[in-house]
């Protein structure tokens, strides 16, 4: 049986460290230890000359929801560069009718539509989404097909994904979030790249991590196309 996983977000961070971020004055490349960290195990992927970028989230989590929007926007920017791909983490029976409505909604084609808007309907109108009848009620008022949903939410393939989430965390070793791994190797987040930025606020750590992440992907893209 898997160990209970620690329910928290990334806490912010105001560590110093002595390397700068790259778009800084006298910028130096990000070092691993300090704004990302090398995965003990690395994992494979399977997006070819294309770079594998996974966020690891919680959607009761008040860090991934700031993160969201910056993150679709980076995202958005990659275009080709990358396959980016989500994961709902395993946060206990609190948060477990969340994760089921993400992949759900995944599962329907209707996460891009609605992932902001679950966001929003948590964050912003305070709604817990905290039981399934509470995620019916929800989808109901946004307009999908109740029923169909249902359906799907229920269904054994929901069930696979579930446990697939689960069995990520404990291969990547996820113990906080919002998390994000380039190519299988590399983990970084708004607090990990924030250490660099002693004093630093929330917005500028997320935007601190994004900025590592161009250089992990760059440097991933580089070693891919060499091969």
């Amino acid at each position: 049986m898997r160990a209970p996983r620690r329910l928290f977000c990334t806490a912010l961070l105001g560590l110093a460290a002595a390397a700068t971020l790259p778009g800084a004055a006298g910028a130096a490349e990000p070092v691993p230890g300090n704004q990302y960290v090398l995965l003990a195990s690395p994992q494979p992927t399977d997006t070819g000359k294309k770079v594998e970028v996974i966020e690891f989230f919680a959607y009761y989590c008040p860090h991934c929801a700031a993160f969201e929007p910056l993150l679709a926007d980076w995202v958005r920017k990659q275009g080709d560069n990358i396959v980016f791909k989500r994961v709902h983490v395993a946060a206990g029976a609190a948060a477990l009718a969340q994760q089921r409505l993400f992949y759900t909604l995944d599962a329907m084609g209707l996460l891009e539509q609605y992932h902001a808007r679950v966001f929003k309907a948590m964050h912003v109108e305070r709604l817990r989404l905290g039981s399934d009848e509470q995620v019916f009620d929800w989808v109901g008022q946004a307009g999908i097909d109740r029923a169909k949903f249902i359906d799907t939410y229920r269904s054994f393939g929901i069930q696979a994904r579930l446990r697939r989430a689960g069995a990520m965390m404990d291969a990547y070793d996820v113990q906080y979030w919002p998390l994000v791994v380039v190519d299988g190797r590399f983990v970084t987040s708004p607090s990990q790249a924030g250490k660099s930025l002693p004093g630093s606020n929330e917005t500028q750590q997320q935007q601190a991590s994004l900025d590592v992440m161009d250089y992990l992907v760059a440097r991933a893209k580089a070693e891919k196309d060499k091969r």
